[in-house]
């Protein structure tokens, strides 16, 4: 049976719930632990299954590179065998060096509306954490900065995309309730990509491609190894002093190129370079969860087929931009804005002529002001807003 709860069940239950907590071990345990959102979710239209392979590769320390740097515990709750909540406690040298020493993470949480089962998975973790000497708590980052961030506050009527996090409404006063208080909100904006840019944006990216200086082009996939090797180099330059920054290892951007390659399109990926140098990419992705939403989190017997014919031929009509980035050098001059908005209305082109209806730009911190406001130029609306906690250990 679980410890002793440290917290008194909600007042809504007539009687506390009753549940084993536990470890994750091995194989099985963590099975049931990627099983906790089907019950949790069950029978919400908004959440998207996602593939239990791919989950099962990203907790792995023999698939995942990010074990590389980090070590992990997993938490798993169970009802009458009936998985019913799980959490993840994380430690990552990356972030003890960029972040801050002592600084633990969390992830993975999922969990039915009961504080004290909350209370008690909040619980084991943090003593994992406090045992590996850490001194505050961020998240949820499943697992790291660089993958799912966040959790959903604002935006729960219609679905996240693709590697962007989904939860149920009442997290939040889980999460609260355990003396989590904000660190950074993260936002998701919205575009309707079919309608063309106000003419000032437009007259700047012509400006941009008439100019020798500047240089756009489509990422090229026959040279796959040394365009992700430019891209990886422009990313860690780009991001390394925005906050939470924990630059991506050669080794996480191999697996991320390989595990994203047939998605990858070269109309909808571009490099920019200035005076012969390269110096900002955009990558642009479909919503894969619309095409894996009927699979149920399996390839089996035909999803592999189902999701194969998906990804060859379909043409999607939601695309998300994960990953974009001027070099730091040129973030505040008009030469950056001017490649941010070339990337940004070339691809919003191609893929609007191949049949796309909207794009999310995901995700922006809240005070990069600039990108924001380049955002609503271009006719971006705020529709999802994920927040990072932090608390003391």
């Amino acid at each position: 049976m679980s410890r002793q709860s440290r917290a008194q069940p909600i007042k809504s239950a007539p009687t506390p719930l009753r549940y084993r907590l536990q470890k994750v071990e091995n194989n099985a345990d963590l099975s049931r632990f990627i099983d906790v959102p089907w019950t949790v979710f069950s029978g919400d239209k908004n959440w998207t299954p996602p593939l239990k392979l791919e989950r099962k590769q990203l907790l792995s320390a023999k698939h995942n590179p990010y074990f590389e740097h980090a070590e992990a515990a997993y938490f798993l709750a169970t009802k009458d065998g009936e998985p019913i909540g799980r959490i993840s406690a994380q430690k990552c040298d990356l972030v003890q060096k960029h972040v801050g020493e002592g600084t633990g993470q969390f992830g993975f949480f999922d969990c039915v509306n009961d504080q004290s089962l909350s209370h008690d998975l909040f619980g084991h973790a943090e003593d994992w954490l406090k045992a590996k000497k850490m001194k505050r708590v961020m998240g949820p980052f499943n697992l790291s900065i660089n993958e799912e961030v966040g959790l959903l506050i604002d935006g729960f009527e219609t679905p996240s995309c693709f590697l962007m996090a989904y939860n149920k409404p009442y997290y939040v006063d889980l999460v609260e309730a355990e003396g989590f208080v904000k660190a950074k909100d993260l936002l998701a904006y919205w575009l309707d990509i079919k309608t063309p840019f106000p003419e000032k944006i437009t007259k700047m990216t012509q400006w941009g491609l008439n100019n020798k200086r500047f240089k756009i082009r489509n990422i090229n996939k026959k040279d796959f190894d040394n365009e992700i090797q430019i891209v990886l180099d422009i990313f860690n330059d780009a991001w390394q002093n925005n906050w939470g920054y924990i630059p991506m290892t050669e080794a996480e951007m191999q697996k991320t190129a390989k595990d994203l390659k047939l998605l990858l399109q070269e109309y909808s990926t571009r490099i920019v370079e200035f005076d012969g140098e390269p110096a900002a990419f955009m990558a642009t992705l479909p919503d894969i969860n619309r095409w894996i939403a009927d699979l149920n989190g399996s390839l089996l017997p035909f999803g592999w087929a189902k999701l194969a014919y998906r990804l060859l031929k379909a043409r999607p009509d939601v695309v998300r931009v994960p990953l974009m980035g001027v070099r730091q050098e040129l973030q505040k001059t008009r030469a950056g804005g001017i490649m941010a908005i070339m990337a940004i209305e070339t691809i919003r082109h191609e893929v609007s002529i191949r049949g796309g209806f909207n794009a999310e730009l995901s995700w922006i911190l809240e005070d990069n002001h600039g990108m924001r406001e380049m955002l609503i130029a271009i006719g971006c609306e705020i529709y999802k807003t994920y927040r990072v906690y932090e608390k003391p250990l």
